[in-house]
């Protein structure tokens, strides 16, 4: 989006003119006024409710949103046998005390970065590591040292030992539950910003018994469901409205993060 364009939602504006915002922001605010509105045209939040300029919406909206959704959004528990098929497929995602030992090197995200510049100065990074071929010169740890934005770029992006409790939730989710070793052929997203990720060591947790972790199951697969259903809700509010500037296909909802 150039800086003169503004994206709407049924008219309303996302953006100022001199505000021109990253793809994934102006998505989010694309869910959050498609719901607001949704809410609005429900009686469930007063017609004179207005949007800000900075996308932040008024408590009022907010809890109406919810209400919406409470109303909208009605999913069945999942079963026992659906519990029993998940956890079967993914114990080593419900193992107690996994631990693993890696580095990284980390590419910050910050206030007026070019973030596909970023990603790409990531992705090179990335395959020159995952590519050297000197077993005698730890390349890693070199461009760990030059490119890092970690404090751990002092000790070659080396963070030791590592339980999930000791990460980011999104992070621990791309590190913990696999059997990957060596460097990752993936950049792990996180919300200080992009990571090249080597695995020099795993030590595996105590899988439990079913019945100790079946609630733990069941809030995964019920949490799995509603993003599902949310996303479908947003795409056929999409469907009913007349958007301009944005495309919110594929987006992250704006509740579900």
């Amino acid at each position: 989006m150039s800086e003169s364009e503004v994206a709407r939602v049924n008219g309303v504006p996302l953006n100022t003119p001199d505000l021109a915002l990253q793809t994934e922001a102006l998505r989010q605010r694309a869910c959050t006024e498609l719901l607001r509105q949704a809410a609005q045209h429900e009686g469930l939040l007063d017609a004179d409710d207005a949007p800000s300029p900075d996308g932040v919406i008024s408590e009022a909206a907010a809890n109406a949103i919810e209400t919406l959704l409470e109303r909208e959004i009605v999913l069945p528990p999942p079963s026992d046998d659906a519990c029993r098929r998940h956890f079967d497929a993914h114990k080593a995602k419900y193992s107690i005390g996994e631990k693993v030992r890696l580095r990284h090197i980390l590419f910050a995200v910050t206030v007026g970065v070019d973030v596909v510049a970023l990603r790409q100065r990531a992705e090179h990074a990335m395959l020159d590591v995952r590519c050297y071929k000197d077993a005698a010169d730890d390349r890693f740890a070199q461009q760990a040292r030059t490119l890092s934005n970690c404090p751990s770029a002092a000790n070659g992006g080396e963070l030791g030992w590592l339980e999930d409790k000791d990460c980011a939730p999104e992070f621990a989710r791309e590190i913990f539950g696999h059997s990957e070793v060596g460097v990752l052929p993936r950049l792990v997203h996180s919300r200080f910003g992009l990571h090249v990720v080597e695995v020099l060591e795993r030590a595996p947790g105590i899988e439990p018994d079913f019945d100790a972790v079946k609630g733990a199951v069941a809030m995964s697969l019920q949490q799995n469901a509603y993003v599902t259903a949310l996303r479908q809700y947003i795409q056929l509010l999409a469907g009913e409205a007349h958007i301009e500037g944005v495309d919110i296909d594929g987006a992250d909802t704006p509740l579900v993060q």
